[in-house]
């Protein structure tokens, strides 16, 4: 039995108002780059989408904890070797580190093999007097400022579909090969923590661990595969929609979208009656929701009901992205909306973009403090209203960048300059990615012990 709407079909979304889409130069040259990417193969299977899809219920029941990480927008110069291990490191070490404190799978899922696009403002910005078209990502057009390299060049899609492809069969062959492997965990610090407490309380966890590992095999439990590898899953925005459309396929009677495990549609494109929520209510991806702080509850109960109005468990994750000034005024009528109206889902934090701010040198910018305390009221808001945050979603790299101030290294302002790499928005580096989850880790500790929703 079909689980796609009767009514529904990859391109029903062309009848509807749509935001945040280049202007494509040449019609032609469009189409006949979007058959080249429908004629390629599926960058993920099936299968995986459905197994997330059922962990992602897990976490919606205090099962299983989300985390989602990686690049606010990938590059295509960052497809290399180095830049792949690093991230994959830390949304390894994160992970492990949030085992650790919970005691429950956790589910990896990385913005990466695909997070090229990014919305903007406008369609055109003015530089030194010259107007043109604005960056939308490494998929549509080059950030080098001038007027050729401005023009959407829809041969960038069939770029960035091999080097997802290229992404995730490297992360897939480290995973299978070892790298994963818990009777190593030492192994993956990058080196540079320079907080002795910070080091020391992640070295204590991972000696645990491995007396743990040492115990299990003493009692004859070896060559366990669980030790040795984990599930990794890709996820972008679903923001382009005719390349969405391109690497849609029916399997059986349903549709999926093959070109990631898991979509999410963004604060911008998340209007009632428009092109995004008709496409994603066809496919049977999980679906990522964000939530800022202009989301009005009743608004909300409604966008779910046109994303997922089979109210199936692990289809819908909401991300809410509010900031810490507003949460704890915006985040409760939201949750309790949701709540009364009895839908299933999972809820998740993006304490990134409501933090952002801007340096009077013109350098966006978030404060780790500021996005602590809204991971931190996220999981006391859910708790008070007798629910649980089930996941978190951090852009951050495994590289030493200086992007986002505070945290164990106490960046200033005076050190964004030192190595500020992003194209888009402020990434945390690794150090204060690792330090934050081990404050989260000590929040699913504390919710494990105390018995708390």
């Amino acid at each position: 039995m079909s689980n796609s709407p009767s009514n529904w079909t990859p391109d029903s979304w062309r009848a509807r108002p749509i935001q945040q889409q280049p202007l494509w130069p040449d019609a032609d040259a469009l189409q006949t780059t979007l058959d080249e990417v429908r004629a390629l193969p599926p960058l993920v299977n099936h299968g995986e989408v459905d197994t997330l899809r059922a962990h992602l219920a897990e976490a919606a029941r205090g099962k299983a904890f989300l985390l989602q990480g990686g690049d606010c927008a990938e590059r295509f110069a960052d497809c290399t070797k180095t830049a792949i291990e690093a991230k994959l490191k830390i949304l390894l070490q994160m992970s492990l580190v949030l085992t650790w404190g919970a005691r429950i799978p956790i589910i990896r899922v990385g913005r990466m093999a695909g997070q090229f696009a990014k919305p903007r403002s406008s369609d055109t910005e003015t530089i030194d007097g010259t107007e043109m078209p604005s960056y939308r990502g490494d998929n549509v057009n080059a950030i080098t400022p001038d007027l050729a390299a401005r023009q959407p060049d829809p041969q960038r899609l069939v770029k960035a579909y091999h080097l997802s492809a290229a992404t995730l069969n490297y992360a897939r062959a480290l995973v299978d090969g070892g790298f994963a492997d818990l009777h190593h965990p030492q192994h993956w610090d990058l080196g540079f923590v320079r907080s002795q407490s910070h080091r020391a309380e992640y070295e204590d966890m991972v000696e645990r661990i491995r007396d743990a590992i040492d115990f299990l095999e003493s009692t004859g439990v070896r060559g366990t595969g669980a030790l040795r590898t984990v599930e990794l899953f890709s996820s972008h925005e679903g923001l382009l929609l005719d390349y969405e459309e391109a690497l849609t396929e029916k399997v059986g009677d349903s549709y999926y979208n093959l070109g990631a495990h898991f979509l999410w549609i963004g604060d911008r494109t998340r209007n009632l009656g428009d092109a995004h929520l008709e496409y994603f209510r066809g496919i049977e991806n999980p679906i990522g929701i964000k939530v800022g702080k202009q989301m009005q509850p009743n608004e909300l109960v409604e966008i779910i009901n046109e994303v997922e109005p089979a109210n199936r468990a692990g289809r819908i994750t909401l991300i809410s992205r509010i900031g810490a000034t507003d949460v704890r005024e915006a985040l409760p009528p939201l949750i309790a909306a949701v709540r009364e109206a009895g839908q299933n889902v999972a809820w998740s934090c993006d304490p990134m973009h409501g933090n952002t701010t801007t340096t009077d040198s013109g350098l966006k910018t978030r404060n780790y403090d500021c996005i602590l305390a809204e991971l931190e009221a996220a999981f006391e808001l859910h708790a008070t209203q007798g629910g649980q945050l089930a996941g978190v979603h951090f852009e951050l790299t495994g590289e030493d960048v200086t992007e986002c101030t505070g945290g164990p290294q106490e960046l200033s302002e005076a050190d964004l300059s030192r190595s500020y790499e992003t194209y888009c928005d402020p990434r945390l580096n690794y150090a204060q990615s690792l330090e934050l989850a081990l404050r989260i880790a000590q929040r699913l500790q504390s919710r494990r012990k105390n018995g708390d929703a």
